[in-house]
């Protein structure tokens, strides 16, 4: 036996979670490259594969390297070089990806932001990241219009949703929704995509920029529930960590399969995991540009992807489409929840309609967060126990504290969760202070991220998510968790959805109130309303009883489709 097997060996009894990566696991390695260099070397024999699949125009790998090429080479011809911020403010598109890596490519920083931001958002980002380019979709530009003079972009590239599309489809967007769309005149300020490429091809210089990937390559922003927005740096080395574990827990992925990417590039589950890592496997990502829940059915029946990913609210719109009675799903290999907690009892409701569709694939759970680089647990390989996140993803690591004293927590105690691992965020941007508050540097070096979240690990090393820290209640000195009130109410047949919030109380200081959502086919009654409270009086203890109940249509979502329990908060504040 050689002396590495032996160290390897060592290693491996380490952790519980790593007996489910199989006997011939060894650890992980991230290469010391750019995101650009990475996706390239992983598919140079898949360059006839289908990279990208835009409203049934496909598009090969070698295609989209050679676009890839052609914009890097007209950012540089525009003066962008390595170091400088270019912002994408774009939903799904093809041009939206090809800038992404083309931004890479020269060894600048992509910073990127949702295209429905309102003036302020986008200035503010703008400015906060020093971005000297913007990529931005026709849809926002009466937006920027207003802001851009006040910013240091000196070129603005817009993009038209239909600029990809086949041209039958581009012709119909443009007599109809195109049309609409107040555009600028082409100028030194404004320059379209097309005539943005056409600057690449009479560049005649090389453009590789070589960089490592502890090098700054991509900005993110968090969803702002919980405060006000920060922007997140990752390196080149966190975004190319998620495919080499994705390599080891999708192990029946390969480039014939294909990713429905509904959730979009301005967040990190979007651009990591429904782009970034079927295309390192050399699969297609089916870009969807606006995704219409009454049209998921036609989606599914349309592309038959074989790896659908999404946040709770997707699944909800899923199993409560009402085109799906016969709409085959046996071509389903994963389908992942991830973006929020998805409730034991909404796991299983997604369960049962897999079934009755053909796919006998459970939803697989992770855990994890922009600070991460999205997934850092994920339930697969036999860990996805019903009501858990998963294990830690290959060179990831778990550990679970007490939130005040800072011991670590016995298996099966509930404390705050601590993430290390090669996809931990470089920090918050010009922030040293909340940087310092998140992530903590133990004695050997290790750096870990205090994810404000509650948890617990079995002996198995299966994480199970309790809730946010900053969402725990304190009721008449009892610690109430809104997120097991909603999980019991959401297991009520009639109810779709339920958020809990705390709203103060005259000497309990907080009590919860329920805000519920209806199943689609249930009307509210007098009897409806008796038989959920009673449902929460037998399955709740009384000091977590909702004070309240509101029966709602919907329930506010931020922008990346979480609930807005900010929002329901300042409602009741009022």
């Amino acid at each position: 036996m050689k002396v590495f097997d032996k160290i390897v060996k060592k290693i491996k009894g380490k952790h519980p979670w790593e007996k489910f990566y199989g006997d011939n696991y060894k650890g992980i390695e991230v290469p010391d490259m750019s995101i650009y260099e990475f996706l390239k070397e992983r598919n140079q024999d898949n360059l006839d594969n289908i990279a990208l699949n835009y409203f049934k125009r496909k598009i090969t790998f070698r295609h989209m390297f050679d676009e890839i090429d052609l914009c890097a080479k007209a950012m540089r011809s525009q003066g962008i070089r390595p170091g400088d911020v270019v912002t994408i403010c774009m939903p799904n598109t093809p041009e939206a990806v090809i800038a992404f890596y083309a931004v890479n490519k020269i060894g600048a920083i992509a910073n990127m932001v949702h295209p429905l931001s309102a003036e302020e958002e986008i200035k503010h980002s703008l400015n906060a990241t020093d971005s000297v380019m913007l990529i931005v979709i026709d849809l926002a530009y009466k937006k920027v219009k207003e802001i851009i003079d006040d910013t240091k972009v000196y070129k603005t590239i817009i993009v038209s949703a239909g600029d990809s599309m086949p041209k039958a489809l581009k012709l119909g967007y443009t007599l109809t929704k195109g049309r609409k769309v107040e555009r600028p005149k082409s100028s030194e300020d404004f320059m379209y995509w097309h005539e943005f490429v056409l600057k690449g091809k009479r560049y005649g210089e090389k453009v590789l920029a070589k960089t490592t990937k502890d090098q700054p390559a991509v900005i993110l922003h968090s969803g702002g529930t919980t405060g006000v927005p920060k922007n997140i740096v990752l390196s080149n080395g966190n975004v190319n960590a998620v495919p080499v574990q994705a390599d080891i827990m999708l192990p029946e992925l390969n480039g014939e399969d294909s990713m429905l990417a509904v959730l979009p590039l301005f967040h990190c589950f979007g651009l990591v995991v429904c782009v970034h890592v079927p295309l390192c496997i050399g699969a297609s990502s089916i870009l969807v540009p606006q995704f219409d829940a009454k049209r998921f059915d036609k989606l599914l029946t349309k592309y038959n992807p074989t790896l659908v990913p999404g946040v709770p609210t997707l699944f909800e719109a899923l199993i409560t489409n009402k085109h799906m009675d016969n709409v085959d799903l046996s071509y389903i290999k994963y389908i992942v929840s991830g973006g929020d907690t998805l409730s034991p009892a909404k796991n299983e409701m997604v369960n049962n309609f897999l079934k009755e569709h053909n796919c006998y694939k459970t939803i697989i759970q992770g855990y994890g967060m922009t600070e991460t680089t999205g997934p850092a647990t994920f339930g697969a390989l036999g860990s996805d126990v019903l009501g858990s996140v998963g294990i830690p993803l290959p060179g990831n690591e778990v550990r679970i504290v007490n939130p005040e004293t800072r011991e670590e927590c016995k298996t099966g105690e509930i404390g705050e969760i601590l993430l290390a691992g090669p996809t931990v965020m470089l920090g918050y941007l010009d922030n040293e202070k909340e940087t310092n508050e998140m992530l903590e540097k133990d004695k050997k070096g290790k750096v870990w991220v205090h994810t404000g979240d509650l948890g617990y690990m079995n002996e198995d090393g299966i994480l199970f998510f309790a809730q946010r820290l900053k969402r725990m209640l304190i009721v008449s000195g009892y610690n109430v968790y809104p997120s097991h009130i909603e999980e019991v109410i959401i297991s009520h047949p009639d109810v779709l959805n339920c958020g809990v919030i705390g709203i103060p109380h005259p000497y309990k200081v907080q009590v919860p109130k329920a805000f519920i959502v209806l199943n689609n086919d249930v009307k509210l009654t007098a009897k409806v309303k008796s038989d959920i409270k009673e449902y929460c009086e037998k399955n709740l203890a009384a000091y977590m009883m909702p004070k309240e109940f509101e029966f709602r249509e919907s329930l506010p979502k931020t922008l990346v489709g979480k609930v807005n329990y900010r929002e329901l908060e300042k409602e009741n504040s009022k």
